[in-house]
């Protein structure tokens, strides 16, 4: 099941959409009484696929404007630094690497303010005066749930509400120069999100492609199969002493092909047009301002 957040004549509304991407049913309609956003919705319905049941034809998506379709958090996006092997290997020799480990022992977790979050198609500003070195990032994100502390890995999918798709878009420039990688992370504009959230049961997220292309050059093409600490992983880790909450984000990493890991770096620049595509869940397109 595909749960998006839609703009119709100037009024946001949380919907569901059809497997094609051509129609969708209101929540309002659906769940009687609704009149919340995404992060409500998570916190009401823990089991979207079998408490959320729309009925009837519909209505046409065309004219619509998909927005992230979490744009309010409680809280910090949860992410995860150098978390798919060839990647870790690509950073470690990129020269932006400040660690002395090549592949991580353990986690490497940071966050991103929820005021990075913009649309599936909204412009990413370039920030010129800031950052001459901006890249992508194409990850899968996962979204909690039902909340808790200590989660055990063998019951941490019972926690997953569902999934969407990040680009963590990141100045490279300050994430080296600071020496550590919140501020070259968290400019207005750096969290791209969409197109909706899929429910858990829509993908196996042990087994998912995730591509990204910036000008139609196919840059990022891996599977999640790649990651060093899988999702049961990144959960427990992160549970263990902070209680994950309905609506958390945790962003699993990036695998191999970003900007940096070319010989000479390919970053972006206004005009580029950055696509993310990740399999079973959708597509963003995102053009730099």
């Amino acid at each position: 099941m595909r749960i998006a957040t839609i703009e119709v004549q100037g009024a946001s509304r949380v919907v569901i959409v059809d497997e094609a991407g051509e129609r969708y049913w209101d929540i309002a309609d659906v769940v009687p009484g609704f009149a919340g956003d995404m992060l409500d919705l998570i916190k009401a319905t823990p089991h979207p696929a079998q408490q959320l049941k729309p009925a009837g034809p519909g209505q046409p998506l065309a004219g619509a404007r998909l927005k992230a379709p979490l744009n309010r958090l409680d809280r910090n996006l949860f992410l995860v630094g150098k978390n798919y092997h060839e990647h870790a290997k690509e950073f470690s020799g990129s020269g932006f690497d400040s660690s002395a480990q090549v592949v991580p022992s353990a986690p490497n977790v940071f966050t991103k303010p929820a005021s990075t979050i913009v649309g599936p198609h909204d412009a990413i500003e370039s920030h010129p005066a800031v950052t001459q070195q901006m890249d992508y990032e194409a990850e899968l994100a996962v979204v909690i749930g039902k909340g808790g502390r200590g989660i055990r890995k063998e019951d941490a999918y019972a926690h997953v509400w569902g999934y969407t798709v990040v680009n963590d878009v990141t100045a490279r420039d300050l994430q080296k120069q600071h020496g550590q990688w919140f501020l070259g992370k968290s400019l207005d504009t750096f969290c791209p999100m969409g197109p909706w959230i899929v429910t858990a049961d829509a993908i196996d997220p042990a087994n998912t492609r995730v591509q990204c292309w910036v000008n139609e050059e196919l840059r990022q093409d891996a599977n999640t199969a790649d990651l060093i600490f899988d999702i049961p992983t990144l959960i427990a880790t992160i549970s263990a002493g902070i209680e994950l909450k309905p609506g958390d984000v945790i962003v699993t990493g990036t695998p191999v092909g970003v900007g940096i890991g070319f010989k000479p770096p390919k970053f972006l620049k206004a005009g580029d047009v950055v696509r993310i595509a990740i399999e079973n869940i959708g597509t963003i397109e995102n053009r730099v301002r």
